[in-house]
């Protein structure tokens, strides 16, 4: 039994590795590299909606209240890996274009330094935000 656990839990792992293996070989013998991220984001999809909707349907077929309340945990823990994860990305995008800005502006005008910087802390409260609403979350939880 441990086995197959064990090997249910490694398929998700070996099918993303060999979609990104069949990505690279595509991109390699000159694919179109727009379709090939958006297939690499599909499968992604694919496997995150197999391993999200597995359990959830064997706790509802067993009935058991404490899996039910592990099944509400989880989504939690789901939802807040989620808010931080996109708004760290979101953050990373917006320091990636203001922070470039900043320092052109503030080597044409040292005096521009203030202003620009701010525009660059805007960004990196984005991740911020993420992380607190990640602890209010996960302080419900517990």
């Amino acid at each position: 039994m441990l086995l197959f656990d064990c090997l249910m839990m490694a398929l998700p792992v070996v099918f993303l590795v060999a979609s990104v293996i069949i990505a690279v070989k595509a991109v390699e013998r000159g694919k179109n590299k727009k379709r090939t991220v958006l297939m690499q984001l599909a499968s992604f999809a694919a496997v995150f909606s197999i391993c999200f909707i597995c359990p959830i349907i064997a706790g509802a077929a067993t009935g058991d209240a404490a899996a039910a309340s592990a099944g509400a945990d989880g989504m939690a823990y789901i939802g807040a890996a989620a808010a931080t994860g996109l708004s760290c990305i979101g953050g990373g995008i917006a320091v990636g274009n203001a922070a470039p800005a900043a320092i052109g502006a503030t080597s044409e005008d040292p005096k521009a330094f203030g202003k620009a910087i701010i525009f660059v802390a805007l960004g990196e409260g984005i991740a911020l935000y993420g992380m607190l609403i990640s602890i209010m979350i996960i302080s419900k939880i517990g």
